[in-house]
């Protein structure tokens, strides 16, 4: 079981693949908000300047343990952060692409971690803004059973999955961080 949250005020969204959170994330900085960016397109990013054995469609358990890494890292860089602090995916998303690349059990890699805020923001599947790009290659059906399995993690691990509306991203923050009020 994951210990209590070692800042509340850290908040994670999550969910399909394609579903808006990193324009999100970018609205909720434009607002002001300490954000973090998502550990995936960074490694994404440094695999395709190396030997690229860890990217997600050639390794997916060496990349999820990559980002398991990263975000544990990223956590504690925002450690003293004041105010809400959203992640774009991270440490629990990490920790269900392991189990489902490698049977490793979510609780078992976040034992003993802190918790994140008990509500977790899921993008759903939105079809009309999904896209493939050079960091994003898992297309809509891999995103649709992406986004299943991490909604039934968040359950499991205690979470309060918050489906977010399909609208503009300015409502979509509003919506958010009038739920955190």
């Amino acid at each position: 079981m994951l210990k209590p949250p070692s800042n509340p005020r850290h908040v994670i969204l999550s969910g399909c693949s394609g579903g808006g959170k990193s324009t999100l994330l970018a609205e909720l900085r434009r607002r002001g908000f300490a954000t973090v960016e998502e550990p995936g397109r960074r490694i994404v990013a440094e695999e395709r300047r190396g030997d690229g054995t860890a990217l997600p469609w050639v390794d997916l358990g060496a990349f999820a343990r990559r980002a398991i890494a990263m975000a544990s890292a990223d956590r504690e860089d925002v450690t003293g952060t004041e105010g809400w602090v959203f992640f774009d995916r991270g440490l629990v998303d990490a920790a269900v692409a392991l189990e489902h690349a490698d049977g490793v059990a979510t609780s078992e890699t976040l034992a003993g971690l802190a918790r994140f805020h008990n509500q977790v923001f899921l993008t759903p599947p939105w079809p009309e803004i999904h896209r493939l790009d050079g960091e994003r290659q898992q297309d809509l059906n891999e995103g649709i059973a992406e986004y299943h399995r991490l909604r039934e993690a968040y359950r499991r691990l205690d979470y309060v999955p918050v489906i977010l509306p399909k609208v503009d991203v300015e409502d979509r923050a509003d919506f958010l961080l009038t739920c955190l009020s």
